[in-house]
């Protein structure tokens, strides 16, 4: 090969050596610029977000800042209502406080009589200290029949008690410990109360095991007329659990006050759940004030015991006559059982009911006339009305 040809293929190899050259630094050159451009456009989206997110908050705390203020509490634990909170803690407080108000102020109630081996318990229950010289009202039930009675206090010490009066007719009683300063309680006015209204018990249910348990509820209904030992009385019913041994114990609303007397004996004939009674303490307050002034409560009596009949066949409505007390202002008027009054003292009678209501507006020893019906015939007398005779058992 001649020299030229040979500087030829030199010139061209050369050539081809700077064309590749050329195209790997113009290749980097792309790369680098494309790399440039798109941390530019990073960059620039991140500046915008970050001053949209200021502009934003700028223009919500100048146009809502007034009437939103964000929480600094945690999502996962939401701030809650302080509205129901605070009646939720308003509900808790006054149960609690009642039961430390009123919970000193009842006493567990030991009913001791005379048996095979000598005195053994016979029965318990609850009781309501109201006088701080050591007056206690309880059921007439829960004292009933004993040889001796002892009370023990919400401290512990146990005493002596001895009675004062007691009305089985009411299922009331007063009794007595030789203590001074006792805490007592405080008696509302049951005329206040509401259904739907907050019941709380306090009492010794099955016993001293039990002592001074508390139970709530609401009361239930008003004025129900429960039919005992010839006179009917209002009672307040209530669903707070009221068990065997809260006998005598209160039934308080949410202030404290006592509004009834847990009374058992009364309408559990049926062992119906959710069912308790209680002796209105406006019911309760005369009986108590008679037992402590007298040892006993007068009122006038019929001198019957029945129940209401309506006979279809005779066309009548009334009151049958099931037993006539002895000595009683019905018998020396020639009342006799199977007999049916239909009229007292001038008004239609339609159930016992009637009776306890005409009744309550007379005393002892007022006369009134009476119609009965007796095997086809109408008979009028008139009945004095004596003091009450309890039925013998």
């Amino acid at each position: 090969m001649d020299d030229n040809k040979l500087d030829e293929v030199k010139d061209v190899k050369w050539k081809n050596a700077s064309i590749d050259e050329g195209k790997i630094k113009f290749t980097n050159r792309r790369t680098r610029a494309k790399l440039k451009y798109f941390i530019k456009g990073i960059i620039f989206v991140l500046i915008a977000a970050v001053s949209g997110g200021i502009s934003g908050a700028y223009v919500i705390d100048k146009k809502y800042g007034k009437i939103y203020t964000p929480s600094k509490q945690s999502l996962i634990e939401p701030k809650e209502d302080s509205t129901q909170n605070k009646a939720t803690d308003v509900s808790k407080n006054a149960i609690t406080k009642v039961a430390e108000t009123v919970g000193p102020t009842v006493v567990g109630i030991s009913n001791k009589a005379e048996g095979f081996f000598g005195l053994q318990d016979v029965g318990s229950g609850s009781g309501i200290i109201f006088d701080p010289n050591g007056y206690i009202v309880t059921n007439n039930h829960v004292i009933e029949g004993a040889t001796k009675i002892t009370v023990k206090l919400s401290n512990g010490k146990i005493l002596n008690a001895s009675v004062v009066g007691a009305d089985p007719r009411s299922d009331l009683a007063v009794i007595k410990v030789d203590v001074q300063n006792l805490p007592i309680a405080k008696f509302g006015d049951s005329a206040k109360v509401k259904v739907g209204d907050t019941a709380i018990a306090i009492g010794n249910p099955l016993g001293e095991e039990f002592a001074g348990s508390v139970t709530s509820g609401i009361v239930s209904a008003l004025n129900r007329k429960i039919q005992y030992g010839g006179t009917i009385y209002k009672v307040l019913q209530t669903d707070a659990a009221i068990n065997p041994g809260n006998s005598g114990g209160p039934l308080c609303n949410e202030a404290g006050e006592v509004i009834g007397i847990n009374s058992l004996k009364m309408g559990t004939e049926q062992n119906a759940e959710g069912m308790g009674f209680a002796i209105s303490i406006n019911e309760a307050k005369t009986i108590i004030k008679s037992l402590m002034d007298y040892g006993k409560v007068s009122r006038p009596f019929l001198g019957i015991y029945g129940q209401d009949v309506v006979s279809e066949k005779n066309n009548i409505q009334g009151v049958y006559v099931r037993e006539v007390v002895s000595g009683s202002g019905a018998a020396a008027a020639g009342v006799k059982p199977t007999d049916i009054i239909l009229e007292l003292d001038k008004k239609k009678i339609t159930r016992f009911e009637d009776l306890a209501d005409i009744l309550d507006k007379h005393k002892i020893g007022d006369t009134v006339a009476c119609k009965i019906w007796r095997s086809g015939k109408t008979i009028d007398v008139n009945i004095i009305l004596s003091d009450v005779k309890e039925k013998n058992k």
